[in-house]
């Protein structure tokens, strides 16, 4: 198999610091360097529906929710790991540009749900669809076994840190 980039600097830190076991660098540094190659080709995939990641990550949210498409800001924030705040501001700027809009919550009358508007579905849709084949043809290095072992071992190594883990 052919030396990437990871093993030169692994190397190098072997030779610099043999004292120190450097291993887990040939991982999480592979990792780390993926996500940032993902978070760019995400950017330019959203980008070509006019989208911001976060503004993707809000409005696959809301789609993931199944009919009729809504969630309280509260499920957002929770869904989208940031902060109250912060998604007051992000559904201002969706709902101006007409992908999702405010109902009164029919559970709790000072409460309000974030629905998907028609238009907000259609553009989460096509950017899915176009992000799943690009990222299929990322994983065509991989076998079907191989990818469900990578997913598996990723799983287990990000488990801790998931909100429902314990």
């Amino acid at each position: 198999m052919a030396a990437d980039d990871v093993d030169r600097i692994v190397s190098a830190w072997r030779r610099e610091r043999p004292d120190l076991d450097v291993t887990p660098l040939e991982v999480f540094s592979r990792v780390s360097r993926l996500a940032r190659r993902l978070d760019l080709a995400r950017g330019t995939a959203f980008a070509e529906y006019g989208l911001d990641g976060w503004e993707f990550d809000v409005l696959s949210a809301l789609r993931r929710a199944g009919s009729p498409y809504e969630l309280s800001p509260g499920q957002l924030v929770a869904e989208t790991l940031v902060t109250s705040g912060t998604m007051t501001n992000r559904v201002d700027r969706l709902a101006a540009r007409g992908y999702v809009e405010r109902h009164p919550d029919p559970t709790d009358r000072r409460g309000v749900l974030v629905r998907l508007t028609p238009s907000g579905m259609a553009v989460v849709d096509a950017a899915l669809s176009d992000l799943l084949a690009h990222e299929h043809d990322l994983l065509a290095e991989l076998g079907v076994g191989e990818r469900g072992e990578l997913a598996g071992l990723l799983r287990r190594l990000l488990r801790p840190f998931e909100s429902d883990a314990g």
